[in-house]
Formats: C-alpha cells, sequence, structure tokens
C-alpha cells in the first residue's frame, strides 16, 4: 500500500458556466501564468508610453511623440506586409493598440473581464503573428500562437478565480446578466 496522498480536487465555476475539477496546485500554476502574461501585456504599455529603455527607447516613447505601432508593422514583408504598412503609424491604430495592451494587462492581472481579455488579446497575437510571417524559426507556430491559446485557457478554466477577482466579478449582477463580461 503507498502512504502517498493525492491532493484533493476541487470544481472551480468557470467563465463557461461550467464548472472545471482542478487540483489547488493546478490553480495556482494557472494563476501564476496569467499574471504572467498580464505583467506582460502592462510591461509592453509602460515601455511603449515612457520608453524605459527596454524595446522603446526614451526618445521613441509614446509620449515624447513615438509611434508604438510604426516600427513593428512597417517592417512586416509577409502576404499583409501592404495592410500592415498602411495602417502603421497611424493614430488611431496606435491608440487601440495601446488601449489593448493596458485592458488586456489589467484583466489579466485582476483575473476578471477574461472572455474579453482572451477575445482581444488572442485577435492582437494573431495579428502580431501575421505580421511576422514568414516564420523563420518554424513554418506555422510560434509564440503569438502559444499566447492566443493560453488566453483562450485562462477565460475557459476560470483562471481568475484564483490570486484574482475573477469569483467576486462573476457575481456582479451586471456580469451575472452580461456572461460575455467573465
Amino acid at each position: 500500500m503507498s502512504n502517498i496522498t493525492q491532493e484533493p480536487v476541487t470544481t472551480v465555476p468557470t467563465d463557461t458556466g461550467r464548472p472545471v475539477v482542478t487540483s489547488s496546485a493546478a490553480r495556482r500554476v494557472l494563476a501564476v501564468l496569467r499574471l504572467m502574461f498580464g505583467f506582460t501585456f502592462l510591461w509592453a504599455f509602460f515601455d511603449k508610453t515612457f520608453g524605459l529603455g527596454f524595446a522603446t527607447p526614451s526618445a521613441k516613447a509614446w509620449i515624447n511623440g513615438g509611434s508604438p505601432t510604426k516600427g513593428y508593422l512597417s517592417g512586416s514583408e509577409g502576404p499583409f506586409s501592404g495592410f500592415y504598412h498602411a495602417i502603421a503609424g497611424n493614430g488611431v491604430v496606435n491608440v487601440l493598440f495601446m488601449l489593448g495592451l493596458l485592458a488586456i494587462g489589467v484583466a489579466l492581472i485582476l483575473g476578471i473581464g477574461l472572455r474579453i481579455a482572451a477575445v482581444a488579446g488572442g485577435l492582437m497575437y494573431l495579428m502580431m503573428w501575421s505580421v511576422v510571417l514568414p516564420l523563420s524559426t518554424n513554418p506555422i507556430i510560434d509564440d503569438h500562437l502559444t499566447g492566443a491559446v493560453t488566453l483562450a485557457l485562462f477565460a475557459l478554466t476560470g483562471a481568475g478565480a484564483t490570486w484574482g477577482l475573477g469569483r467576486w466579478w462573476a457575481g456582479q449582477e451586471v456580469v451575472a446578466r452580461n456572461p460575455w463580461l467573465r
């Protein structure tokens, strides 16, 4: 007989309305991953806004007149390069991109609105994936697609309930009436 004790599993309500049975260790790992992704989005927002000297030098910061989309989108060489070159540096595109980074990052950190964050972030990741086509290290998969699938995982597993405000958020009347806000 084995003396190994298995960790108990519990049922967690998810954004789909169907509970998922997970261990507390699995929920903590998802929470850490969710927070890491949230920090990644927030970091990109702050670095592009203030030019913290990592991906964006101070001279190219958004607050100093730089464009958060011009460099990345104008470097596109793939099948969608004409489209991306046309929108690179556009003021509306810059604002939408930056608001997306901020909103997705905040949603992931707080563990709320994960459905919206997964759709918006997934779309952002898919667009960033299509900018870098053709891929240089793998003909199909890169970290952008992995990120899109990971965001879907957060929304489908109720990852905001652990170390986040997901349970509280789901209990709000407006969210209960509009499940797409979960």
